[in-house]
């Protein structure tokens, strides 16, 4: 089988063509892991793959909460989506806790 004009990133069971014996052979990503990729998968499709790649991280928000437990976030963004079954793009965003210590968290009754 064959897999001229038929890549496709991640795993797609849709995206297959007639191989020997005339089973199904894959061209989506996912068929590295598997190990049912058509014949000329490498040389069609991951020659022309090309992995996601990401800015740099924003700032860190302001905790949620004033006083006590909360948490902060940040996130960056895809600069270069993935495509033909390139690398998929790392998390996005990030969370992680924090404490809130407003002047007035004191004097709060």
């Amino acid at each position: 089988g064959s897999c001229r004009h038929r890549c496709c990133p991640g795993r797609n069971n849709a995206c297959w063509a007639l191989g020997t014996r005339r089973a199904r052979c894959y061209c989506d990503s996912y068929c590295e892991r598997t190990a049912d990729c058509c014949e000329d998968y490498q040389t069609t499709c991951r020659r022309a793959a090309v992995g996601c790649a990401v800015g740099p991280w924003g700032p860190w928000s302001g905790c949620s909460s004033p006083c006590g437990v909360g948490s902060k976030a940040r996130s960056r963004q895809v600069t270069v989506p993935p495509r033909h079954g390139g690398e998929p793009c790392p998390d996005l965003k990030q969370r992680r806790g924090c404490l809130g210590e407003h002047p007035t968290c004191g004097t709060a009754k």
